[in-house]
């Protein structure tokens, strides 16, 4: 989760976060290196005394940096397509989890088992433990084992919501009448926090996300404790 004075992306835990933070910082030293260029000669042209009065046209200066930035996209562009690609590759997702998002809080239910279907509200500050994250908490977590490819298919009832956990690579909008799907990767045991990145009304902030993420062994004993 995001902690105080953290300037940069959140540790990825899922091999698509990881490409996108790769896919980040690669664009960022191409900005970068635009960016120095770029005030290198602007300084150098309000610094120097040259002068070209019968200066008219220069084809050759207008076809560099016309070819130069056409390149410099490609460079990014052909990465950003291979990661659009990636996001939406589905590979024999193991569980298919179904969100709705409601005003204000988020309904879950476990397509691939009977009867797992419940509520997740945020916990209210007067009720929080030690151990809870004021806003982030909630009272029913999302449980998903590590190492599978986890299907999620988000919908809404009411307004637009958004299903968003950054550390997952995850934001999909949820739509009323439309039923949205993505797929992640946990690739480590923790709990990831998460909230609506949508603004969907006067408690727009009050329904967060959390997933707790553990061991497949660990995952088929609470299925069947909760049969």
């Amino acid at each position: 989760m995001a902690t105080w004075s953290n300037f940069n992306l959140q540790n990825g835990a899922s091999p698509l976060m990881e490409q996108i933070i790769f896919f980040h910082d690669h664009t960022l030293i191409i900005l970068i290196m635009i960016t120095i260029l770029v005030s290198y000669l602007m300084i150098n042209l309000l610094f120097n005394k040259y002068i070209n009065r019968p200066l008219l046209e220069g084809q050759m200066i207008e076809l560099i940096w016309t070819i130069l930035p056409a390149i410099t996209l490609i460079f990014i562009a052909l990465p950003s397509l291979r990661l659009l690609y990636l996001l939406d590759e589905l590979n024999n997702p193991l569980i298919t989890l179904k969100s709705i998002g409601h005003q204000w809080y988020w309904s879950y239910e476990y397509s691939d088992f009977h009867n797992i279907e419940f509520d997740s509200y945020m916990i209210p500050s007067n009720e929080l433990n030690s151990n809870n994250f004021r806003l982030l908490d909630v009272d029913n977590r999302i449980i998903l084992p590590m190492n599978n490819q986890i299907r999620i298919m988000i919908t809404a009832t009411d307004v637009i919501h958004s299903w968003t956990i950054p550390s997952l690579g995850v934001k999909v909008d949820a739509n009323p009448g439309r039923l949205n799907q993505t797929n992640f990767f946990i690739n480590r045991p923790g709990i990831y926090y998460g909230q609506c990145s949508e603004i969907c009304g006067a408690n727009h902030s009050f329904m967060p996300i959390v997933i707790e993420s553990i061991s497949i062994k660990n995952f088929i004993n609470w299925i069947n404790n909760y049969s």
